[in-house]
């Protein structure tokens, strides 16, 4: 997706910018790069040589907080902020997007209840605002004008869509849908469009004058009844250490599940080839029997029809009608 593509730039520019600081001067570059928001990836700045000889230093903070960002979550940040600086609300912001992506990494249905608890939120509606706002939508990178919040709508079978005119409930605008869709105005003519069906959410694509949808860093769909986000896609995260061994090893054994799939797929094939030269075999011995069954029957009929000529061709042996209508009658 585009979140990911967008990466080389951005890091390209902070990794240049960090190999020209050293330092307390590094703080600053590391505070824009995790409040950036449109960064997800800071690998490669941790192993800039300069951020590195922070290890061990009074400014050794910094590359705490970078590798926070770079393999943490907002609950480790929780659990160690006595020795982390207290973190500004675009940082605070992006470490719970981050935590998003690394739930998503061993689940792809994730619970309202453990998303909650793990992001701090309270209620569901401020959970599915952060989904939606700042998960499912690049709303960081769109034009200013265009930076709006998103809301979920109670679903309403019966509700009159709002117009993207006036926005007045009751008043239906160029292009306002029936139900179950439902309409947001938005400034410049601009809105969201969530598809209500039967209780289950599904956000589908902002719509704008020329704006296509910016993609997040998670799609997915919200399944109001059952309390979960299922997720269909979500941006990688930097590998943390130790973890490449567990991914090649995950690999190896799917090479393995792939290997052994195709043994088993070439087996049936063989045994279908086998089956189907049997059956060949088969019918056609079915259809030679029928055919010596056919000559049998035409050569005994042939038979028995050139006796039955033999009968009637004998003198007398077949009285001549004519003969039969001259006899005087009793």
């Amino acid at each position: 997706m585009d979140i990911e593509q967008n990466q080389a730039e951005l890091i390209d520019n902070f990794v240049k910018q960090a190999s020209a600081q050293k330092g307390t001067a590094l703080g600053s570059v590391i505070l824009e790069a995790t409040s950036h928001p449109s960064l997800f990836a800071f690998s490669e700045i941790l192993a800039v040589p300069t951020v590195a000889e922070l290890e061990g230093t009074e400014n050794s903070v910094y590359l705490k907080v970078l590798q926070l960002f770079a393999h943490g979550t907002w609950s480790d940040y929780k659990g160690n902020c006595s020795s982390l600086p207290q973190l500004v609300p675009d940082q605070v912001l992006k470490l719970k997007q981050l935590t998003v992506l690394t739930l998503a990494e061993t689940n792809k249905v994730l619970p309202y209840d453990e998303l909650m608890m793990e992001l701090d939120v309270t209620n569901v509606r401020e959970l599915e605002d952060f989904l939606i706002n700042e998960c499912m939508y690049a709303v960081g990178s769109l034009p200013a004008y265009l930076n709006f919040p998103l809301a979920v709508v109670p679903n309403t079978l019966d509700q009159t869509p709002l117009s993207r005119g006036s926005g007045k409930e009751g008043e239906k605008g160029e292009g306002a849908p029936s139900s179950p869709y439902c309409y947001l105005k938005f400034p410049f003519g601009c809105c969201i469009h969530i598809l209500l069906l039967q209780g289950f959410g599904e956000v589908g694509e902002r719509k704008g004058w020329g704006t296509p949808a910016l993609p997040g860093i998670v799609r997915g769909k919200l399944d109001q009844l059952r309390r979960c986000f299922e997720i269909q896609f979500a941006a990688g995260r930097d590998l943390r250490p130790g973890q490449l061994g567990s991914m090649i090893q995950t690999l190896s054994n799917w090479l393995g599940t792939s290997d052994n799939l195709l043994v088993s797929i070439q087996e049936k094939i063989k045994w279908a080839d086998t089956m189907s030269a049997l059956d060949k075999k088969h019918r056609k011995e079915v259809e030679d029997r029928v055919e010596e069954v056919k000559k049998s029957v035409s050569v005994k009929a042939e038979v028995e029809f050139r006796g039955l000529e033999d009968i009637y061709s004998e003198p007398g042996g077949v009285m001549d009608y004519e003969e039969d209508r001259s006899r005087p009658k009793r």
